[in-house]
Order: C-alpha cells, then sequence, then structure tokens
C-alpha cells in the first residue's frame, strides 16, 4: 500500500474508537471498527480521502483488528501505536431491527464484566504526528484530553479546518478548543442547555442535531433548519450521525480553503445535505456504517454526488 506524504494528508483525527460487537434482535451479528471517530475517519478513507489516524491501541487481538480495518480501507496507519500491557477497547451495541432502536453497554453480554474502555493519545502520540498535524487539511476529534487539545492546536496553527464533535464536556478544555474550532457538531438533547451561549459568543459554525428531526446551522446568533432527509427502511439509526460528519467533511475538503475562510452557514448546507443522505441511506442496514459494508464506497460516492448536483459549489 502506498503510504501518503505528509502534504498529501486531508485528515487526521483521533478520538473514540473501539471494537462495536453487535447484537441485532438478541443475536450477535458483527463486529468492526466503531466508535465516532472511527466510523469518520474509516469512512472518508474508504472514499479515498488521505486520512491518518492518530489512536493510542493495545497491542492484542482487537487492536489488530482495528488496525487492519484500517490498513484495509487505505489510510495511513503510521500513527496508530500499540501499546504491551494495554487492552483495545470494546462497546457492544444492542439493536431492535423492527424498531430502528438500538443501546450501548460496555460489559460483556456472557460473562457481565468490564470492556476496556478508551484511552486518548498521550506526549508519545502526539509527537509521532507532528509533521501530518501541521500539514493536514482538516483535523476531527470527539474527545478532548490535554494531548488531543495539543494536537488541536498544532492543526490548526497549520491552516487546518478544526471539526470538533463533542459527547460531553470538560470545561478546563472546552473554551480553549472552542476558540480555535472552525465547525462544532452537537446533540441538542445532550449538550444543547449547556452550550448554546457559549458557541452564540464564539466563531465556530455550529451543527445542532435534533435526532430524526433533523439539525440547524448556526453562526453567531443566525440560523438556518435543514430537515433529515426521509429514510426509505429504518433498520438501525446508529452512525446517522457519524455520516452526517462525513457527507459534509468530504464536501469540506473538495470545496474550502484554510478555516473556512469567507464561508458561512449557507454556504454549508450543500454538505450538510449529502451528510444528511447518507445517512438516510445508512439507517436501511443494521451497523453504524452499513451502507459501506452491505453496498460499497462507489454507491456511497454516488449518493454525495447527487447533493453536490443539487448544491452546486
Amino acid at each position: 500500500m502506498m503510504i501518503p506524504r505528509p502534504d498529501t494528508i486531508d485528515v487526521v483525527g483521533t478520538g473514540f474508537t473501539v471494537l462495536d460487537r453487535l447484537y441485532a434482535d438478541g443475536d450477535f451479528t458483527a463486529e468492526a471498527l466503531g466508535g465516532s471517530c472511527g466510523n469518520v475517519l474509516v469512512s472518508l478513507a474508504m472514499l479515498h480521502r488521505q486520512v491518518a489516524p492518530v489512536l493510542a491501541l493495545g497491542l492484542d487481538e482487537i487492536g489488530e483488528q482495528l488496525f487492519t480495518e484500517f490498513e484495509i480501507a487505505g489510510a495511513d496507519t503510521r500513527y496508530i501505536h500499540r501499546h504491551p500491557g494495554r487492552r483495545s477497547p470494546v462497546l457492544r451495541q444492542e439493536l431492535d431491527t423492527h424498531s430502528g432502536q438500538h443501546s450501548f453497554s460496555f460489559t460483556c453480554r456472557d460473562t457481565f464484566e468490564e470492556f476496556p474502555r478508551y484511552q486518548p493519545i498521550g506526549h508519545e502520540e502526539l509527537q509521532s504526528a507532528m509533521a501530518a498535524l501541521e500539514n493536514c487539511a482538516l483535523f476531527y476529534t470527539d474527545r478532548l484530553s490535554p494531548a488531543i487539545l495539543d494536537a488541536m492546536a498544532q492543526a490548526y496553527q497549520g491552516g487546518a479546518i478544526i471539526y470538533f464533535e463533542p459527547s460531553d464536556i470538560d470545561h478546563t478544555l472546552f473554551e480553549e478548543a472552542l476558540a480555535i474550532t472552525s465547525v462544532l457538531k452537537y446533540s441538542s438533547d445532550r449538550l444543547g442547555p449547556e452550550l448554546d451561549e457559549l458557541v452564540a459568543a464564539s466563531a465556530a459554525i455550529a451543527i445542532v442535531t435534533y435526532g430524526a428531526d433533523g439539525l440547524e446551522l448556526r453562526h453567531g446568533y443566525e440560523r438556518i433548519w435543514s430537515a433529515a432527509y426521509p429514510a426509505e427502511r429504518v433498520t438501525d439509526t446508529c452512525g446517522s450521525g457519524d455520516m452526517v460528519s462525513v457527507g459534509l467533511i468530504d464536501w469540506l475538503l473538495a470545496r474550502t480553503g484554510p478555516r473556512l475562510s469567507g464561508l458561512g452557514i449557507h454556504d454549508l448546507m450543500g454538505g450538510v445535505v449529502a451528510g444528511q443522505r447518507l445517512a438516510a441511506e445508512n439507517c436501511a442496514f443494521a451497523g453504524a456504517r452499513g451502507v459501506f459494508q452491505q453496498r460499497d464506497a462507489a454507491y456511497v460516492r454516488s449518493i454525495l454526488a447527487h447533493a453536490r448536483h443539487t448544491f452546486p459549489a
């Protein structure tokens, strides 16, 4: 496999990356690379974007499986570090395919033992990826830690778009991260009341999600509503938010310069709609990346291209 040079990297990312174990209607169905960061990065790699994950995994069978999935997808795996004595993270998903509803657990279904949890990168991983961080077009993360904040700052100083998708808030780090964030995507139900005013006062373009209803783009106090694209069939809604990010990031990579200079929320609608259409397609399949696994990357690319014709640059 050809390893891309640092100056050709589209996306450097770090954050929640786990092995998903999927149980559909009570039965074990599959296991695959998952977590929001893992889903977004491996999907973009499958779409032939130059992607470099920066991760800290265990030197174990699960770590090997996650590493191999990134490698097969075409990602640059030089910055995936595997540590002896560390166990790679696992997450269990329980899916009811009749309702499309799902739940998650960090315990084994059979033994009730706790699965190993995600651990963020540290100084070693950060230092190894400096050249990539300085030369990427976009930096993605869904978690914060001191080393991740430093990685974000390094990418920002190099002119990258900073795409931040938090699931919770660490107030000691969040305001520093928000100050250099280009696009902030978060759930209204989970973080809305806590973040809305703080984000409105920032320079970040916000994407606030409302589940099956749709999402809202915000910049300061300017707002645009984008209703969800209707799904023809709903088997599993897991991964819908990740597919929105995949569609938007792919669109951003094709259209923008550093830091979204001069672009407002109206300009991002094409990428948002592309992501929403991909999310709707993904709902027809079990698993967070079901559309990639049951169809293929060329089919996904055709979905994104349709939105490109609807919202030309």
